[in-house]
C-alpha cells in the first residue's frame, strides 16, 4: 500500500477539481425530472465538463471484467447501486431515485462526488433511506481526523444505517484520490473502532457510503459495469471528497450547488 500526501498547492488543484464536479451536478439538478433519458443526462455532464476546461474521468474508465466505461457519469437508479451505465432505453419516471457519480480531471488531479436524487415525488421511506444515507457521510467525515483509523470512518457509518435498518455494501467502498482517480487507501463503509490505518495529515480520501433499503448482497449486471441489489430494494449512495486534517476534516467537493437547483 502506497498512501500519498498531497501538499497545499496539490490540494488547492484537487479543491478546483471536486468544486467543478458540484457545478456540474448541480447543472444536472435542473434536468432531472420525469421523462429524460440517463443518456440525455450524460450528454449534459461530458459536455459542462469539458466547457470548463476538464475531462470526464469515468469515460474509459478500465474495466477488470470487460471494456471501459462508456460515458462520463454513472446513472444508477433504484436498485442500481453503482456504476450504472447511462443509455437511451433508461427514461427517469415520477418515483424514482437517481445516483449520479461525477468524476473530472482538471490541471492533472481528480475530483470525485455523488448525490441520490428524487425524480418527482418519491415515497417516505424512501426519503428515510436518502436522509439517513447523507447523515451517514457527513457522520463519516467527521471521524476522518489526524490520530484516528479508517475503521472509525468506516463504523460510523456502518452504525448510522444498520441502526435505522439499513444494508451496508461491503464489496465496494470509498478511497484515496488524487493524481489517479483510485489510490490507496481503500475506505469500507464498516468496521471497528481503532481499527485499520491511522489517518494522516494531507490524506486525500472519497468517502463514500452505499447503503440498500434491504439486504446489502449485491450482483453484476450483464453489462459488466452496473451493480444492483439482490433483492431489487433501491439503494442510496452520497460521496464527498475531503482532505485529512487536525481537528476537523475539510471537505473539497460541494453540494451547495445541488441543493440550490433540486426541488426536493
Amino acid at each position: 500500500m502506497k498512501i500519498f500526501l498531497k501538499t497545499e498547492d496539490e490540494i488547492e488543484l484537487m479543491r478546483q477539481a471536486n468544486q467543478l464536479v458540484g457545478k456540474t451536478l448541480g447543472e444536472l439538478a435542473k434536468h432531472i425530472k420525469p421523462g429524460v433519458t440517463t443518456l440525455a443526462l450524460d450528454k449534459i455532464a461530458d459536455e459542462f465538463i469539458r466547457d470548463h476546461g476538464a475531462v470526464p474521468t469515468f469515460k474509459g474508465f478500465p474495466n477488470p471484467y470487460g471494456g471501459p466505461f462508456p460515458a462520463s457519469i454513472c446513472t444508477s437508479v433504484n436498485d442500481v447501486v453503482v456504476h450504472g451505465v447511462p443509455d437511451k432505453d433508461t427514461v427517469l419516471k415520477e418515483g424514482d431515485i437517481i445516483s449520479i457519480d461525477c468524476g473530472t480531471l482538471l490541471n492533472g488531479f481528480n475530483g470525485d462526488s455523488c448525490y441520490t436524487f428524487c425524480v418527482g415525488e418519491v415515497s417516505d421511506e424512501v426519503k428515510r433511506l436518502l436522509k439517513v444515507t447523507k447523515e451517514s457521510l457527513y457522520k463519516g467525515i467527521e471521524q476522518a481526523v489526524v490520530g484516528r483509523h479508517l475503521g472509525d470512518i468506516g463504523s460510523a457509518v456502518q452504525e448510522h444505517c444498520e441502526k435505522a435498518g439499513y444494508g451496508i455494501v461491503r464489496e465496494l467502498t470509498g478511497h484515496g484520490i488524487g493524481r489517479e482517480m483510485h489510490e490507496d487507501p481503500q475506505v469500507p463503509n464498516y468496521g471497528r473502532r481503532g481499527n485499520g490505518v491511522m489517518l494522516k495529515a494531507s490524506m486525500c480520501l472519497a468517502i463514500e457510503p452505499m447503503i440498500t433499503m434491504g439486504k446489502r448482497d449485491i450482483y453484476l449486471k450483464p453489462d459488466r459495469w452496473s451493480v444492483c441489489t439482490q433483492d431489487g430494494k433501491p439503494a442510496a449512495h452520497f460521496e464527498h471528497t475531503i482532505v485529512v486534517r487536525r481537528g476537523q476534516a475539510e471537505i473539497l467537493s460541494t453540494f451547495e450547488e445541488i441543493e440550490k437547483n433540486t426541488t426536493e
